[in-house]
């Protein structure tokens, strides 16, 4: 090899290791480890499947100890690719468990959560997308405690079929039982939605909030966007604006970590003054609710 290709292969390498060597605001204890274990240990003797788990959240030791958790509903096998996921991904996942309610219902009660976030994979096999699964564990979780709180993180319930009315009809599904928060992540900017969200559209995305605010304007949305695929300032604030422009009144801007070599590499690493500044833009914007830093998740603090 001669000597100008091979420095340049080095040069190459050295910047995809300073991209994998995290800075030291996105490393953080994992907190109580005994009751990490005790929370892992029910979900897995109960056959159920979070995103917490699925996704190894940084933040879920945190969670756990405050009373909340994320169940993903509709199995753990994604029918779409996405290139930041670490969810496993298949064109033909399992059927649904018909247990599944009544076991996340007994787990909610195993571990005395009074705040609930239900999300899932994407289930384009599914007419309805999987809403009515949605609506299946809404119903069990009430009959079993009216007082416990359910925020919803869908995906956009988007299959090709019958598309723009099937979609109204499952977001409907759901939002009639009025959620304490209607969450759809739109990921990232609309320059990068092609390359980040394989089989989602950026448009898609904020007609799913926009159609939340239709059925009933009291129901609270939310949305998140991960930074560090290569967006810029400019972007993010033009994002929050289109967000703002369909009613979404919450919003986390957290900071992606990949989670492996197979999966997009880190453009950048955002810094604390950074979220900082743009979760002041978002305040400035009129989002009610807004959670800016580098290790917010989508769920994280969702009860407060």
């Amino acid at each position: 090899m001669p000597f100008f290709v091979f420095y340049i292969y080095l040069a190459m390498v050295s910047d995809s290791l300073k991209l994998e060597k995290l800075p030291s605001w996105l490393k953080r204890p994992i907190g109580n480890s005994r009751q990490l274990a005790d929370m892992q240990r029910i979900i897995k003797t109960n056959h159920l499947h979070t995103i917490c788990e699925e996704a190894r959240c940084p933040n879920r030791a945190e969670c756990y100890s405050q009373g909340t958790a994320t169940f993903l509903l509709l199995g753990n096998i994604c029918t779409r690719s996405c290139a930041f996921c670490q969810v496993d991904k298949g064109k033909s996942p399992l059927p649904l468990d018909p247990m599944e309610p009544e076991q996340i219902t007994r787990a909610i009660e195993l571990l005395s959560l009074r705040y609930v976030v239900l999300t899932s994979v994407a289930r384009d096999d599914l007419h309805d997308g999987g809403a009515s699964r949605y609506a299946e564990v809404i119903r069990s979780i009430r009959n079993f405690d009216s007082n416990i709180q359910i925020e919803v993180l869908t995906p956009d319930f988007w299959n090709g079929q019958n598309a723009y009315s099937q979609q109204k009809e499952s977001i409907a599904q759901i939002v009639e039982l009025l959620p304490a928060c209607y969450n759809h992540n739109i990921e990232t900017v609309e320059r990068l939605q092609g390359p980040v969200r394989r089989g989602a559209r950026y448009d898609r995305s904020l007609r799913v909030l926009s159609l939340v605010k239709e059925l009933d304007s009291s129901v609270a949305t939310k949305s998140g966007l991960m930074l560090g695929h290569g967006e810029t300032v400019e972007e993010i604030i033009e994002t929050l604006r289109d967000l703002r422009s369909v009613g979404c009144d919450r919003i986390t801007l957290g900071q992606y970590m990949r989670p492996g070599m197979d999966y997009l590499p880190v453009k950048k690493y955002w810094d604390p003054e950074e979220f900082d500044y743009l979760g002041q833009v978002a305040i400035s914007l009129g989002f009610a609710h807004v959670r800016s830093g580098p290790l917010v998740r989508s769920s994280y603090h969702a009860a407060s």
